[in-house]
């Protein structure tokens, strides 16, 4: 039956107007890459696939990783991007899961090339959440999801800091990057964002923390650092390449654990995940996996 709101954009059929993706053809565990020529190559790692499809700059895969179905979703660069995502990805899951897989450039001078950052929270530089909350509410990664990164990160013996990111709505401009032609507002951006602790810059997560937890879903951030911002430092083509090997083999690992949790969770018939249920949601071989260095 068609809605009664005119405001609302209905898809003709039952695929989204721009995912290109119906009822049942996404799994409850997302990852959310958002260059969509990674969406093939985290495809790539999967046991098999039942579904590929790409519209514009949203690619799609559905398969199995390890036993478990997932989905891979690209959401191109933006949080204007991220919520046309996440809004068509809503209307057609029962409650998902996201976890963002990306990039960013590292805003503490101790965080290496390559590393990982595990985002607790994101400053909210961007406005597309401004339009669905105050501007004072936060942007913070649901406490399973976040767990589930760290647990993930240390198990796989990957370099990774946990804390707050900047999410900007620009790439040049927008991060204090100054450009030759154009005037840029905040110049001295970046250096304030060190001083009050920031670990990165992205573009993407704010909208993901915000726009999930107002669905009542989890989500979580892990970005590899492509960039030193204090030192002008960038990865080069091969170095680039591992490091999207990190952090994509970081995320699916996550979503296995978070299936884990939530078997665990189910079994104890809790309302919610609590570390004393870690023993029955993590494989009896997980601690033979190398540990990792980590930092807060």
């Amino acid at each position: 039956m068609p809605n009664a709101d005119p405001r609302v954009a209905l898809p003709i059929g039952e695929r989204q107007y721009h995912i290109a993706l119906g009822p049942g053809e996404l799994a409850e565990y997302i990852l959310l890459p958002g260059d969509p020529d990674r969406t093939a190559t985290i495809a790539a790692r999967l046991d098999s696939i039942e579904l590929e499809r790409r519209h514009r700059e949203f690619a799609s895969v559905t398969g199995f990783y390890r036993g478990e179905r997932v989905s891979i979703v690209s959401t191109g660069i933006g949080t204007d991007n991220v919520e046309i995502v996440v809004a068509e990805i809503l209307a057609i899951t029962q409650r998902p899961v996201f976890i963002r897989v990306g990039s960013c450039g590292a805003l503490q001078p101790d965080i290496a090339l390559g590393d990982l950052v595990i985002s607790s929270g994101a400053v909210r530089l961007e406005t597309t959440t401004s339009w669905f909350v105050h501007e004072g509410y936060p942007a913070i990664a649901h406490h399973e999801a976040l767990v589930a990164l760290i647990e993930t990160a240390e198990r796989l013996g990957h370099r990774y800091h946990v804390g707050v990111t900047a999410t900007a709505p620009g790439f040049y401009g927008a991060q204090g990057r100054p450009i030759p032609q154009l005037p840029i507002r905040f110049p001295d951006l970046a250096e304030e964002m060190t001083r009050q602790r920031v670990l990165n810059f992205e573009m993407e997560a704010a909208a993901v923390m915000v726009l999930a937890g107002l669905a009542g879903c989890r989500a979580g951030v892990v970005c590899a650092v492509y960039a030193q911002r204090t030192s002008g430092e960038f990865l080069d083509e091969a170095a680039r390449k591992r490091a999207d090997g990190t952090v994509v083999e970081t995320g699916l690992e996550a979503l296995v654990t978070l299936v884990e949790m939530d078997r665990a969770t189910s079994a104890a018939g809790a309302a919610r995940w609590r570390p004393s249920l870690w023993h029955s949601s993590i494989p009896a071989d997980a601690g033979q996996m190398p540990g990792a260095v980590s930092s807060s």
